[in-house]
């Protein structure tokens, strides 16, 4: 009897461990599924923040890109704002040059054309009275000594002023001087003084000659007496 009960006992004992081991392998089993449960999630975990972390280094690189490519673009334009400037002040400096180059001929051209003018004026003839003590005379020195007798100096007086002029001017009435602006016959300097006589002083040996011995009565009193001047002082 005691031999069944212990039997008894031992197969109660051994389905009992066996009922134990069985719970115990399902509950290893479910926290092993958990375990990997939790493991595949915070691997997802870390592929998602992985991505995230290269999407917004990605983001990152991508605006410092930006930013590089419109301040090179910034400084270009400014570089090309400059250059077209300088550009533009170098053209506007070399059409200025230009400008003043042309203006400087053309002022020129004018002037020589005056000059050329006055040259080819034609010069008008003495129509007035001749003395007979001038007759012996020609071309301006006649026209000379026949206004100076005409205004009062003695014709002995014609000798100094052939003289003194022929050394002035070789009675030419287009004489100019290269360095002064004196003209003329009797070298009035400038020679626009002999408007005062008439309008036509550059082309009318009468009228230069009337202001010339004009000057000489104001200055001297005689063509001699300012033949004695020019000859002490080489002027008069």
């Amino acid at each position: 009897m005691n031999s069944l009960v212990g039997r008894y006992g031992v197969r109660s004992a051994a389905v009992a461990m066996l009922l134990a081991g069985a719970g115990g392998g399902v509950y290893l089993s479910q926290d092993r599924a958990h375990a990997d449960e939790s493991a595949a999630a915070q691997a997802a975990w870390e592929a998602n923040r992985a991505e995230e972390l290269y999407l917004k280094d990605r983001h990152r690189q991508y605006t410092e890109l930006t930013a590089s490519l419109h301040d090179s673009s910034r400084d270009a334009a400014t570089r090309a704002a400059k250059t077209a400037e300088d550009e533009a002040k170098r053209a506007r400096t070399a059409n200025d040059a230009v400008t003043r180059k042309k203006k400087a001929q053309q002022e020129e051209a004018a002037a020589a054309q005056a000059e050329k003018d006055k040259a080819n004026a034609a010069i008008k003839p003495y129509d007035g009275p001749v003395p007979s003590s001038c007759a012996t005379y020609s071309g301006h020195r006649k026209t000379g000594c026949s206004v100076m007798v005409g205004q009062g100096f003695a014709v002995s007086e014609f000798g100094c002023l052939d003289t003194l002029w022929t050394r002035e001017s070789g009675w030419n009435p287009k004489a100019a001087n290269p360095t002064t602006p004196a003209y003329g016959i009797p070298q009035a300097n400038p020679g626009s003084k002999m408007a005062s006589v008439a309008d036509d002083w550059q082309t009318n040996p009468a009228t230069q000659v009337i202001w010339g011995l004009g000057y000489i009565k104001g200055r001297y009193g005689t063509p001699c007496a300012a033949l004695s001047h020019s000859n002490s002082s080489g002027w008069y």
